[in-house]
C-alpha cells in the first residue's frame, strides 16, 4: 500500500468573518485608544506575547495575528504584559473567541539564562534590549492570568515555548522531567509547530459556535481526554524490552503500515530482571496491518519518564519517529488522571500558502509605541528576506526540525522578489543591501526528496546523516535563479547570505558555491562544523570534517577566481554529549593548526524535547533502539569539565592555561605544553597586567583575518553579530518565527 501526504484544506479557502469589512489596521492594536481609532468595541482575539510586537513575518505574533485579521477576525496584540496582576491581562477587554498565548519566539527559559544557568543581562526581542520584561516559563504565568482575567474565555497556547514542551520533557534549569505544559498551564488546547493551519481551523470553529471540547481532529494539536476514542487501536510503548517476563505488545519501532509489526512470545528460563521492573522480550512475528490514522501510541506516562532515565529516552525515540506528517501516528500519555494526547504534525504548507502568509500586510517595523527604541532582533533581520522554512539535517541539539518539520516549505519567486522590493521602498534606513536571503539552512530551498511517496512513507530523522539520501535531490538550479533575479532589481548593491549554510548539501552543487561565494558572501560565510571528532559528530548527527575540508578548497577556489578575499567562520559546541576531554583537546590543536582563535564560546544547552538532551538526562543514545543494556552515552555535567570543555576552544586564552596544564599532565600529554609554535599551550602564565595591555594593543574586530577569531553558536540562543564584512554586517538571523 503506498503512502501520500494527506489533504488538507488551503489557508485561502475558508469563508471571511463577518468582521473582515473593518479591513487590515495600520497595526494590530495594543491599546484601547487604537480599537476606538478602528472603531472596534472589542477584539475577537487577542494575542499574549513574551516578545516586543513587531509587525514583521519573522516574529510569531504578527505572523498568526495577520493570517487572522486575514481570516476576517479583529485580532488585538498584548506585549510583554506586567505579570504581577491580571490587570495588564485585561487591557483590551474580553475576547470574543480566545487567547493566544506564546511566550515568544524562543522558550522563555534559554532566553533568559545562559548554558551555566547564569540570568542573562540582556533581550533581543525587547525594546533597549534589556532583560527581565518577561517572565520565567512565560506560557504558564500568561495562561494563568489570562484565566484570573476571564475566566470562561478559552487559552490557546502555542509557541516554540510551547511546542517543545508538549509533552513530559526534561527541564534543565530544575534538572528535573516536568509535565507537558499544557497540564501546568491549565489552557484548553495547544497548537504545536508552525500553527498556521491549526489556528485558522480552530478559529473558524470557534467562530461558528463550536467548541474546542468538540476540536480532537485538528492535526498539530495536544489537548486532554478523558480515554481513548472508540475505533481505534492502542499501541502500548509504555515500556522497554528487557529480558524477562512477557507482556503481549507490538513493537512501538516499527511502522506498523509499512512493514510487518511485532507480537511476544512468552520468555522460558529464568532470565535475570533489573530492579524488579516489568520486562518483555520482542520477537518479529507478522501480524495484520493497522489503520494509521485509528492508531494511537501509548508513551510511558509522566510518572513513570519521571523517575526513569532510560524510559525517558524511549519515550524520546518514539516521539521522533513519529514527527513524518506523511506517516505519523497520534500519541497519549497519561499524567496522573488525565490523559494527554498529541494529534500528527501539521502537514507542511504549499507554495501557494506560503506565499499567502507572507504576502500579508505587514507594517515590516516595530509597533509606534515603542519609538525610537532599537529592538536588536529587529535590527538583525529588518533587510532580510525569510525564503523557506524547515530543516531536514536532524541535528539532535537543534529544535528547528521538531518545531518546523524537515519537510521544506517554500515560498515562490515572485513572492521573495516582492518582499525585497518591499524592503527596498518601505523600510526605513535601506542602504541597498539585503542582509539575508535564506532561512533555517541558506541553501535547503526547492531541495527535497525525488519522490512523494518516499517522502511520505519514511522515517529516517535526517536526509543528509551519515551521508546525503540517495532519494534526495540536491538541485541548487532554483536557488541560483533567484540569487540572479534579487540582485539584478534596481536600487539593491548587494545581496548577504548569512543563514547558517550545509556545506555537506552545498558541494554537491559547484555552480552554487562559486555563485555563492563570487556574488552573495560579505567577507565572511558562517558555517557550523560543530566539532572535528566522530564521537560528538555521531551524538550530533553531523557530517565528519571531511565535508568542511572539502567546502573549504571550494570556497577558496572560487575566491582566488572572483579576485577576492574572503574568510570561512566555522562554529564549534562545547560539552555536547558523546565529548570526552580527548575529543576537545583535538579539536583544540586543529584550531591551532588552522589558526582560529574563538572570541565567544558555547557550551552545549540542553533545550526541551531535543535528542541530544535524552542523552544528556539519560546517558542513553535514543537515534538507536533503546535498552537498559543499549548504548550508553558519555555526558558532561559538572560544573569544572563544562568549564574546561570551554577552555580548550579558547586555548589561547591566558586565563584557561593553568585549568589546561593540570588537565594535559592528567592525560599524559605534557608534550602539548611548551613554548614552541607547535605546543598547545605555554609553560609559562604571563603577569594579569602585562597580558591585559597586550591584549588592548593587539585586539582587532571580531571575525577579522587578522584575528583570525570565529564565533560559535548554538541554535536557539539569542541571535549574536558575527563580524563586519566588506559590503555591510554579516549577522546571525535570530530564530525563526515560533509560532
Amino acid at each position: 500500500m503506498s503512502l501520500s501526504m494527506p489533504a488538507a484544506r488551503p489557508l485561502f479557502d475558508y469563508p471571511k468573518y463577518w468582521a473582515e469589512c473593518f479591513g487590515p489596521a495600520p497595526f494590530l492594536p495594543m491599546s484601547r485608544a487604537e480599537m476606538d481609532q478602528l472603531g472596534w468595541d472589542s477584539c475577537d482575539i487577542i494575542i499574549v506575547t513574551g516578545d516586543a510586537y513587531v509587525d514583521h513575518p519573522s516574529f510569531g505574533m504578527a505572523v498568526i495575528g495577520r493570517l487572522l485579521e486575514a481570516q476576517g477576525f479583529r485580532v488585538g496584540i498584548i506585549s510583554q504584559p506586567d505579570w504581577q496582576s491580571k490587570d495588564a491581562f485585561m487591557q483590551l477587554g474580553e475576547p470574543n473567541l480566545f487567547f493566544g498565548v506564546a511566550a515568544g519566539n524562543m522558550d522563555s527559559m534559554i532566553n533568559r539564562y545562559t548554558a551555566d544557568r547564569k540570568v542573562r543581562s540582556d533581550d533581543a526581542y525587547t525594546p533597549g534590549g534589556k532583560g527581565g520584561s518577561r517572565p520565567d516559563r512565560a506560557s504558564l504565568v500568561y495562561s494563568q492570568r489570562c484565566r484570573e482575567a476571564y475566566k470562561d474565555v478559552p487559552i490557546i497556547l502555542g509557541g516554540i515555548e510551547a511546542s517543545l514542551r508538549r509533552i513530559a520533557h526534561y527541564d534543565y534549569w530544575q534538572d528535573k522531567v516536568r509535565r507537558s505544559i499544557l497540564v501546568d498551564a491549565r489552557a484548553d488546547i495547544l497548537l504545536y509547530g508552525n500553527a498556521e493551519r491549526a489556528i485558522v481551523d480552530v478559529a473558524q470553529r470557534l467562530s461558528r459556535g463550536d467548541t474546542l471540547a468538540e476540536m480532537t481532529d485538528i492535526r498539530g494539536t495536544a489537548f486532554i481526554r478523558k480515554d481513548n476514542p472508540e475505533g481505534w487501536f492502542e499501541l502500548d510503548s509504555s515500556r522497554i524490552d528487557r529480558p524477562g517476563k512477557v507482556d503481549k505488545i507490538i513493537n512501538p519501532y516499527v511502522n506498523t503500515q509499512d512493514t510487518a509489526a511485532c507480537a511476544v512470545e512468552q520468555a522460558k528460563g529464568d532470565a535475570q530482571q533489573d530492579a524488579g521492573a516489568e520486562v518483555q522480550v520482542l520477537e518479529l512475528l507478522p501480524h495484520p496491518r493497522l489503520e494509521r490514522d485509528r492508531t494511537v501510541i501509548r508513551l510511558p506516562a509522566y510518572e513513570k519518564v519521571k523517575g526513569d532515565p532510560v524510559l525517558y529516552a524511549h519515550a524520546n525515540r518514539v516521539l521522533h519517529l513519529e514527527t513524518n506528517p506523511g506517516n505519523a501516528r497520534a500519541l497519549v500519555q497519561r499524567h496522573g488522571d488525565q490523559e494527554v494526547w498529541f494529534n500528527p504534525p501539521p502537514i507542511p504548507l504549499s507554495t501557494e500558502e506560503m506565499d499567502y502568509v507572507f504576502d500579508l500586510p505587514y507594517a515590516r517595523v516595530p509597533h509606534p509605541t515603542y519609538g525610537d527604541a532599537r529592538i536588536p532582533a529587529y535590527e538583525m533581520i529588518r533587510f532580510s528576506v525569510n525564503i523557506m522554512r524547515g530543516c531536514f539535517g536532524g541535528c539532535t541539539f537543534c529544535s528547528i526540525t521538531e518545531h518546523e518539520g524537515r519537510i521544506i516549505q517554500n515560498r515562490s519567486h515572485d513572492s521573495i522578489i516582492r518582499e525585497i522590493e518591499a524592503i527596498r521602498d518601505t523600510v526605513p534606513g535601506f542602504t541597498g543591501v539585503i542582509s539575508d536571503l535564506g532561512g533555517p539552512t541558506a541553501n535547503m530551498y526547492r531541495v527535497a526528496c525525488k519522490s512523494r511517496e518516499i517522502e511520505a512513507s519514511c522515517r529516517k530523522p535526517s536526509c543528509v546523516y551519515p551521508g546525503i539520501c540517495e532519494n534526495l535531490d540536491t538541485d541548487h538550479s532554483s536557488l541560483i535563479g533567484l540569487y540572479r533575479k534579487a540582485r539584478e532589481l534596481p536600487g539593491v548593491k548587494k545581496i548577504l547570505i548569512a543563514s547558517g549554510l550545509r556545506y555537506d548539501l552545498a558541494v554537491e552543487s559547484p555552480e552554487y558555491v562559486r555563485e555563492l561565494v563570487t556574488h552573495h558572501v560579505g567577507g565572511y560565510l558562517k558555517i557550523a562544523p560543530e566539532h572535528t571528532e566522530s564521537g560528538p559528530l555521531d551524538k550530533m548527527m553531523k557530517p565528519g570534517i571531511g565535508s568542511y575540508d572539502r567546502f573549504k578548497q571550494m570556497f577558496e577556489k572560487y575566491s582566488k577566481e572572483a579576485g577576492k578575499e574572503q574568510y570561512l567562520i566555522p562554529y564549534f559546541i562545547a560539552a555536547h554529549p558523546g565529548t570526552t576531554d580527548e575529543d576537545m583537546m583535538n579539536l583544540a590543536l586543529w584550531l591551532k593548526r588552522n589558526g582560529f582563535r574563538a572570541d565567544q564560546v558555547q557550551a552545549f544547552y540542553p533545550s526541551p524535547m531535543a535528542s541530544a538532551t535524552a542523552m544528556y538526562h539519560s546517558g542513553k543514545n535514543p537515534l538507536r533502539k533503546v535498552s537498559y543494556k543499549s548504548e550508553s552515552v558519555g555526558t558532561v555535567k559538572g560544573e569544572r569539565q563544562r568549564r574546561l570543555h570551554k577552555a580548550f576552544l579558547r586555548y589561547h586564552d591566558p586565563n584557561n592555561w593553568p585549568l589546561l596544564r593540570e588537565t594535559l599532565k592528567a592525560m599524559g600529554r605534557s608534550d602539548l605544553i611548551g613554548n614552541s609554535k607547535q605546543h598547545l599551550i605555554p609553560s609559562f602564565q604571563p603577569a594579569v597586567d602585562s597580558y591585559q595591555s597586550a591584549r588592548r594593543k593587539n585586539s582587532t574586530p571580531a571575525g577579522s583575518p587578522k584575528a583570525g577569531r570565529i564565533l560559535t553558536q548554538h541554535t536557539g540562543l539569542p541571535p549574536r553579530e558575527t563580524g563586519k564584512g566588506k559590503a555591510g554586517k554579516a549577522k546571525s538571523r535570530p530564530r525563526p518565527a515560533a509560532r
